[in-house]
């Protein structure tokens, strides 16, 4: 990391490499809508008993897709009354008005404590939709190696990605997305629109990034992304110009 090497850039540009998306034999499939909230999964859902997800946008399309799935959802956060898109009465549909994050925090749901909280059976596999403004590196931090094993799959967006240029800040990205490196890999990344991309110290960012993530047991490394952007992607904002996955975030490591 930066504090034992004295290189902010390359630290930051190593890390980055592991974040590569990779090609498997499972294709990708995209759930919810075409823009903003929709997002591209691995085609590997059957079996997987509940998707939780926590921040709940002004559509639910993307959980309605799981439903037709055969998932039961778990949605949370305190800054709205419920789901959209018609789905809040639904059977399988279960609301929290709690934000998610670490254990602890009085304003905060914990993911742990969310799940051993549901009726999901404990030996089930999970998926994960997770857009909670900056709360997602706390929320990896928390969740047990167990609990993050469960999660088949798991799309998350990632805020602030420019600061992770800063050592503070990188040491806590390097420690909470690590974590999840160990079990998972990148299959899918994807700039948010909102905001162009920022290169600080040397390395093109984008401030807001949405990967998904595949348990490595789950499918056979086929080689790296090569096709930026993926034919099933579309702009979460269509009156911006659509951002580019920077080419330091793709086609696998260079010997960095």
């Amino acid at each position: 990391g930066f504090l034992y090497t004295g290189q902010t850039s390359k630290a930051l540009q190593r890390f980055i490499d592991r974040l590569h998306p990779e090609v498997t034999n499972v294709p990708l499939m995209r759930m919810g809508p075409s823009g903003d909230g929709g997002y591209l999964v691995p085609d590997d859902l059957d079996g997987i008993a509940a998707l939780f997800s926590p921040g709940v946008a002004q559509s639910s399309a993307f959980e309605a897709d799981a439903l037709e799935r055969g998932l039961a959802v778990y949605l949370a956060d305190a800054s709205v009354e419920g789901p959209a898109s018609g789905i809040a009465d639904l059977p399988r549909v279960h609301f929290r008005k709690e934000f998610v994050g670490a254990r602890g925090r009085t304003d905060r749901l914990s993911l742990q404590d969310w799940v051993m909280e549901s009726t999901v059976d404990v030996s089930s596999d999970l998926m994960a939709q997770i857009d909670i403004e900056g709360a997602e590196y706390e929320l990896l931090l928390e969740a047990s190696p167990e609990l993050l094993h469960r999660f088949r799959v798991l799309v998350i967006e990632f805020h602030s990605v420019e600061w992770w240029a800063s050592p503070g800040m990188f040491q806590v990205v390097e420690a909470a997305i690590g974590r999840l490196l160990e079990t998972h890999r990148v299959v899918h990344a994807h700039p948010n629109n909102w905001m162009g991309t920022k290169t600080v110290q040397g390395v093109e960012l984008p401030p807001l990034l949405e990967l998904t993530f595949h348990r490595r047991d789950r499918a056979e490394f086929k080689g790296w992304a090569s096709q930026i952007p993926h034919p099933l992607d579309a702009p979460n904002v269509p009156r911006h110009r659509e951002v580019v996955l920077p080419r330091n975030w793709w086609g696998g490591p260079k010997g960095r």
